[in-house]
């Protein structure tokens, strides 16, 4: 039954006589009365079943929204590009956090008219989705073909794509799930695009092919770009100090020295590197000393600086001579292993900008085969004329091999498949004691690289690869990032730093699953050929056949006639290469699935993912958007915004783990877990709550303090908009009540709308930045301060009380009206699924309320002396309410209803605007506005001499002026009402006047 056919029938029940008199008693039903008030009634619940609703509502506020939403050509665009999550196992809270903060700014636009472009996406090559697959085998990769291991990896990444599909759409994200509107990095269509940016690459010289050292990993049997490592800082090395002998040579200061040995003290954390020594470096500008020690102990060099800090392991000595660094370049030395193997021949010493005297003696062993750092110095001298000239022993299980014999001799047979990060390492410091060039061991723990996907140690190590050269395109990187807003904006210098310092980008990868880098190789001459006619005619084969036939079909196939012998068999002078591309290739290619702008280039308006993207899929894109582009056209990035989120850490703030069993899953807290009272069922939306108010650029904490907090922050949201809609009554009823303008509007109202249009203007502020705490903190302080402990409290009473149709409770409905639409808007970005509810039930519609665009509203409605004059007389309640208070406490009211208010006015000299308005208010809103019975504003002069049985008194100072105004609070001096409750019935009437006038209008 609606508000309008309630009133009427309420009214109807009173069949008594407007001439109350002594019939009263005998002929009126009390609950006449309180069935005559307009109390709240909807069918909105409090506490609804999370799973029951968003089961009910999903396809509306998701896929069917989605779909609506990008058929609507008239609309602008807005695309926000998703970067694909690895296809590995279920969802954990850094995937939620990540989701649902795209999911806020999708929605976001469309409330504001805009086509959002969203097409999920997953990353599905790589080692992990390889491994699980052999697992599952019960198989390894050195005893299978390619072909199997490939069959086994696509399905069971299509299996984990499909179980976390599943879990995204859980958390209420907007978007079409079928397998046609998303991409995965496996799709036919996607790696041929993916190989033709690799062509193009290739085209403008970016590709070649080196043997140079590389992050290895040895768990992995691959090479691995800087963006796959992670760094642990408690990494335990045993680090060697070791001797190499000096031979004089021409260098004057050593020449004259006592005829006894001079050695070379040299400390290194990867003792396993110094079977490929090729160089001892010093730095030019460095003073070094010779030392003498006691006996006949060799002569020892070391930097000056270092002297103190190597204290310990010198022993007692003397400086006999000091040596300018650059005086000792070009000096030779013994190699280490000399005496096990005699035709080593003298080696030299380089000078190198990376020694410093911060660490080790100040001399550094060389293996430019195991050292960046080493490999440059060689380069930058000249000293490699060819890449094969580099001394390696390492093989591609991270083992030594037989090569080794080559500098070590027969005794190095030992080191032959020995793992260098293990029993390789310990054999060589074995050694090293035979040949008497080990000086001493020292356990050190330190920062050292990890293989982020086996969690394994590392080594650096030369092996054949394919890079990118950064160096060409990288000025055209950092002035596209120029152009690019950044969220926070002091992720800006991460990202430029991370471009700047890199040099080359190895993208070839050891294993089947993944991208083939389409290379021939001609046998004769093991050299490799990719260009663009080969590259041409390799595409055209994949393109018709399928990535997988570079594997499965003839390399005859793959050689174009122009590199064909007339009778010789194809097969015997080609192979086809077994590199993959580095996954971040393959990711870094979405964006050419993306919409050309005004400029003709492909770009989205926002990319978000988390900080370690920064070394990851943010530079991956950009390099191969750019290193693709002509040189004339480069300079663009494939994204306008870039938003940083940092982890989700757990309430106390440490990484979640599962062997501290501190992990929050997604999936728990919106599903619940196996003990409820643990693990309640919160629904999406109060995960995406939680989403909604943390400062996500940061390191965010999340356990089940929080969650119950977020929980019940939603529930005051949802019972402030219960309260409205039980008051508004339905469709037909604010259809057939007339509107109230603003300028017949009271103060309360007015300052409402004020308050109303502050938030509303906050939100689009807030959400235009990003900031979607700043929103919700507005939100929460607006329905819980501003409506529940404010104007809920003071209009129930006209809102229960007045007549349907009384111009006080019509003013009261109209801004609730506005204040229900306008928060539904600020909220339905954050909590759909409620916003849905709400929508529902005010409109009677199952139509989505993203269908419907947020109007804002007019600013006609921001009013700052509603503020300030609100302001002053909430200084006064708070006055009140504190001596209502009291009176409660001392046992003299139950209610405050049971009191009246009296304000005493001083003789004031000048004019006062607090007390212009408290006259011009009047008493009749005061009252309401303290939830009193009564309120009196008298002249101290003219208070009466009635003495009441009970009176409280406090002063408040009157706002402009020097005087104080008077507040007393005494019983009220009328009898309780039986329809409103309010003390202001006349004792000889059976109601107050204004409930008579209710239940009797005059007729």
């Amino acid at each position: 039954m609606n508000f309008w056919a309630s009133s009427q029938k309420c009214r109807s029940r009173i069949s008594y006589t407007r001439l109350w008199g002594t019939r009263y008693a005998s002929t009126v039903d009390n609950h006449a009365f309180s069935n005559s008030l307009l109390l709240p009634k909807t069918s909105f619940p409090l506490r609804p079943n999370p799973t029951e609703v968003e089961a009910r509502l999903g396809a509306r506020t998701c896929t069917q929204l989605y779909q609506w939403q990008s058929k609507n050509v008239e609309r602008p665009k807005f695309v926000l590009h998703d970067g694909p999550p690895y296809a590995n196992g279920d969802l954990h809270m850094g995937h939620a956090l990540n989701k649902v903060l795209k999911d806020i700014i999708n929605r976001f636009n469309v409330s504001r008219g805009y086509r959002v472009q969203y097409i999920p996406g997953w990353d599905c090559h790589g080692l992990p989705i390889e491994n699980k697959a052999l697992h599952e085998l019960g198989e390894d990769s050195t005893s299978l073909p390619p072909l199997p291991i490939r069959r086994a990896a696509h399905d069971t990444a299509l299996r984990e794509i499909e179980n976390q599909k599943e879990q995204f759409q859980r958390l209420g994200l907007m978007a079409d799930w079928s397998d046609e509107a998303t991409y995965r990095t496996t799709d036919h269509s996607y790696q041929m695009r993916q190989l033709r940016i690799f062509r193009d690459m290739v085209d403008n010289g970016v590709i070649y092919r080196r043997y140079r050292p590389v992050h290895f990993s040895p768990s992995s049997r691959s090479a691995l770009a800087e963006a796959e490592l992670v760094y642990k800082d408690d990494h335990v090395s045993h680090s060697v100090f070791v001797s190499f002998e000096l031979q004089r040579g021409d260098t004057p200061v050593l020449r004259d020295l006592e005829p006894r040995t001079i050695q070379l003290l040299v400390w290194t954390t990867t003792p396993w590197t110094l079977t490929a020594n090729m160089a001892i470096a010093i730095h030019p500008d460095l003073v070094y000393v010779v030392l003498r020690r006691a006996g006949d102990l060799p002569l020892r060099i070391v930097a000056k600086d270092r002297l103190n800090a190597l204290a310990d392991i010198l022993g007692a000595a003397d400086v006999v001579a000091e040596i300018q660094g650059s005086e000792l370049i070009g000096a030779t030395y013994t190699p280490i292993f000399a005496s096990i193997c005699p035709d080593l021949p003298p080696l030299r010493i380089i000078p190198a900008p990376h020694v410093t005297a911060a660490s080790g003696t100040g001399l550094v062993h060389c293996a430019p085969a195991h050292g960046a750092e080493d490999y440059n110095a060689f380069r930058g001298l000249g000293l490699l004329g060819k890449d094969e000239e580099l001394i390696c022993h390492v093989g591609a299980a991270g083992e030594f091999t037989d090569a080794v014999t080559e500098t070590v001799g027969s005794t190095g047979a030992v080191l032959v498949g020995e793992s260098v990060l293990d029993g390789g390492s310990r054999k060589v410091v074995e050694i090293l004691k035979e040949v008497g060039a080990l000086v001493k061991i020292q356990r050190i723990k330190h920062r050292y690289p990890y293989d982020w996907r086996t969690n394994k140690p590392i080594i650096m190590t030369a092996t054949s690869q394919w890079f990118a050269n950064l160096d060409d395109i990288k000025a055209d990187a950092l002035a596209a990032l120029g152009r690019v807003g950044f969220v926070p904006p002091i992720s800006r210098s991460r990202l430029t730093a991370f471009v700047q310092l890199r040099s080359e980008w190895c993208i070839s990868r050891q294993r089947v699953w993944g991208v083939p880098i389409p290379a021939l190789y001609h046998l004769p001459t093991d050299t490799a050929v990719l260009d663009s006619p080969t590259l041409e005619h390799i595409l055209r084969v994949l393109d018709k056949k399928g990535i997988g036939y570079w594997w499965e079909g003839p390399v005859e196939e793959f050689v174009p006639p122009a590199l064909r012998e007339a009778g010789v068999a194809v097969d015997t002078l080609w192979r086809k290469g077994t590199d993959t591309m580095d996954v971040w290739f393959d990711s870094g290619t979405a964006w050419s699935m993306l919409p050309e702008r005004e400029d003709c280039l492909p770009r989205a308006d926002v990319c978000l993912e988390g900080s370690d993207q920064h070394r990851g899929w943010f530079q991956s894109q950009l390099l191969t958007a750019i290193a693709s582009s002509p040189p004339r056209s480069r300079g663009w990035s494939p994204y306008a915004t870039l938003i940083t989120h940092g982890m989700v850490l757990d309430q106390t703030g440490k990484k979640m783990s599962k062997s501290l069993g501190n992990v929050t899953s997604p999936m728990t807290v919106v599903n619940g877990g196996p003990d409820r009272k643990k693990d309640p069922v919160y629904g999406a939306d109060v995960l995406r709550f939680w989403v909604g108010t943390v400062d996500y650029w940061n390191d965010t904490h999340l356990g089940p303090a929080i969650l119950t907090q977020a929980a019940e922050s939603v529930r005051k949201i949802r019972n402030t908009a219960r309260f409205i809609l039980g008051n508004v009554g339905n469709v037909e009823t604010r259809t057939r009540m007339k509107k109230v303008e603003r300028s017949e509007m009271g103060l309360a109202e007015r300052y409402v709308m004020h308050e109303l249009y502050n938030l509303e203007q906050v939100a689009l502020e807030g959400y235009a930045q990003f900031n979607f705490a700043k929103v919700v903190a507005a939100l929460s302080n607006f329905a819980n301060i501003t409506l529940s402990s404010l104007y809920f409290d003071i209009s129930k009473d006209g809102l229960y009380a007045n007549a349907l149709d009384s111009s006080e409770r019509r003013a009261v409905v109209t801004v609730l009206e506005k204040v229900l639409t306008t928060m539904n808007s600020i909220m339905a970005p954050i909590v759909p699924h409620l916003a849905e509810e709400i929508h529902e039930a005010f409109n009677e519609t199952e139509a989505s309320v993203f269908m419907e665009e947020w109007k804002t509203l007019e600013s006609e409605w921001q009013d700052p002396q509603a503020s300030d004059e609100m302001k002053m007389l909430l200084r006064l309640r708070t006055a009140v309410l504190a001596g209502l208070e009291e009176a409660r406490a001392d046992k003299k009211i139950k209610s405050s209803l049971e009191a009246e208010v009296e304000l005493l006015l001083p003789e004031l000299e000048e004019p006062s605007a607090f007390v212009d308005l408290l006259q011009r208010e009047g008493m009749s809103f005061l009252k309401t506005f303290f939830i009193a019975s009564d309120a009196t504003l008298v002249d101290e002069g003219s208070l009466g001499t009635t003495s009441p049985e009970w009176v409280y008194l406090s002063t408040m100072p009157i706002p402009g002026c020097d005087d104080d105004l008077s507040i007393r609070i005494r019983p009220a001096q009328l009898e309780k009402c039986s329809r409103c409750w309010t003390f202001t019935r006349v004792p000889s009437e059976p109601l107050c006047p204004r409930c008579t006038s209710v239940i009797l209008p005059a007729t």
